[in-house]
């Protein structure tokens, strides 16, 4: 295993007071085979006068708070480190044909009830005619799953340029089929979409992917970001964590925050203010530090 220390900053801060903020989080790494959470905190400034944590219907961690003194900078850190290992999966499972993961069609199949949620269309990704389209050039019949979403995900990294400056947080499908461009959100969402729309159950995940300097460079701390990517459902418990925006599977490299249908599920952060400022600013900063 590979132990991180990480520490993901949010500030917020604005041009008059807030005077109450409610505020819910995914910050903590999830428990798993594959990882293990060591001690990991997340802490609010101003102290909010509420906060508790608690799992939601995925079985991710989060966080509640309210905070109620009046605040032009609102600070929230989660902190922490966590083992993390190379999922293992079932070579068996990657073998059989991807017809034979589809949770609405073996209903009957070990795991496919809590599987079906992900087959179906959400919020951020809809069932997208252009979608099926491209995914059917990977998803021959008859041809192993596992084969055949990498052979999808080796064609989004190719075909989709990675630019910051082509969308946006509510940028659709249809935008990300247009402009041929995203960031790793928007090429985890058209995976889901493609995939969906065949009937096959994917999730959207969000975590950290350490990064490595170049040769002779040291590390830039703070210089990581948020990262998402996908899990597709082989059956039973197997699921396989692909990465289109970095054309791999997920391996030791990957943190796991939240998974859930799409983006709107799983936000670092979210949440309602009171105020009468007219503007604000955030910044993110985000280490994933190898111990």
């Amino acid at each position: 295993m590979t132990r991180y220390r990480i520490e993901h900053r949010t500030t917020y801060t604005y041009d008059d007071d807030v005077t109450d903020s409610f505020g819910i989080g995914h910050l903590v790494p999830r428990s798993l085979p594959w990882q293990q959470v060591e001690e990991y905190d997340v802490a609010v400034t101003p102290e909010p006068g509420d906060i508790s944590r608690d799992a939601d219907y995925y079985g991710n961690t989060v966080l509640y708070f309210q905070v109620t003194t009046p605040h032009k900078e609102l600070v929230v850190v989660g902190s922490g480190e966590v083992d993390v290992a190379v999922p293992i999966v079932d070579d068996g499972k990657l073998e059989q044909p991807w017809e034979a993961s589809r949770p609405l069609l073996v209903p009957s199949q070990p795991g496919a009830w809590q599987a079906t949620d992900f087959a179906l269309a959400s919020a951020a990704v809809p069932v997208h005619a252009g979608a099926r389209d491209y995914a059917a050039v990977s998803l021959t019949t008859g041809r192993p799953i596992g084969e055949a979403v990498t052979d999808l995900m080796h064609r989004i990294h190719a075909d989709f340029e990675y630019d910051s400056a082509a969308t946006t947080v509510t940028s659709t499908v249809s935008e990300i089929l247009a402009k041929r461009a995203g960031v790793c959100q928007d090429f985890a969402h058209l995976t889901l979409s493609a995939l969906r729309a065949h009937g096959l159950a994917a999730r959207y995940v969000s975590g950290y992917l350490a990064t490595e300097p170049p040769p002779g460079k040291e590390r830039i701390v703070g210089a990581d970001a948020s990262h998402a990517w996908v899990a597709v459902w082989l059956g039973g418990e197997e699921w396989l964590a692909l990465d289109p925006t970095n054309d791999q599977w997920q391996n030791d490299r990957y943190v796991t925050l939240a998974w859930g249908r799409d983006y709107g599920d799983v936000p670092p952060l979210k949440g309602v203010i009171f105020t009468e400022a007219k503007k604000s600013q955030l910044a993110v900063s985000v280490d994933v530090a190898p111990l």
